[in-house]
């Protein structure tokens, strides 16, 4: 869709002391994560060291089975995962994007960790968040109670919790 959404004006309102790279995940209605961990493979070495990863619903729970699974390069400062599936999208399983049984190497990895749902989100159910709650001990838990899924010009909510790390 032409219209803004927060994830591409993220570098407007965070402002020139960020350098956001937003990259197009490809095939997003027939996600692989083979395919995803390949082209995100390809940013590693273009970010910094004290790197902020946010991931929206597929983005989030791709972020999490990566670094649940592999040997990040740079130090993370902050994982923010926003209205992310943890095993269910839409009554589909996942199938591609399985988690590990235990969340404790993305937790070792992501650093401060941030979880944002919304009781409203039609897409990805409120008891998916309730899951990462139970799984990642010591994350910070945004609840919204009229966000749906997130598709929205600004959050400043978000914002503010990276300006803040």
């Amino acid at each position: 869709s032409g219209k803004t959404d927060w994830k591409r004006s993220l570098g407007d309102t965070l402002g020139n002391d960020y350098e956001v790279i937003l990259p197009d995940m490809p095939n997003k209605t027939n996600a692989k994560y083979a395919e995803w961990k390949i082209w995100f493979e390809k940013f590693i070495p273009y970010l910094n060291p004290e790197v902020v990863l946010v991931g929206h619903s597929m983005g989030g729970v791709f972020i999490v089975k990566y670094l649940g699974e592999e040997k990040f390069p740079k130090k993370i400062r902050a994982t923010l995962l926003v209205a992310a599936p943890y095993d269910m999208d839409e009554n589909r399983e996942l199938a591609e994007f399985v988690l590990p049984s235990s969340l404790k190497q993305f937790e070792s990895q992501g650093e401060k960790i941030f979880l944002y749902h919304s009781k409203d989100d039609p897409i990805v159910s409120f008891t998916e968040f309730k899951k990462y709650q139970n799984g990642v001990k010591n994350a910070v838990s945004r609840t919204f109670t009229d966000r749906g899924h997130f598709n929205q010009d600004s959050f400043p909510e978000l914002v503010e919790d990276i300006k803040n790390l």
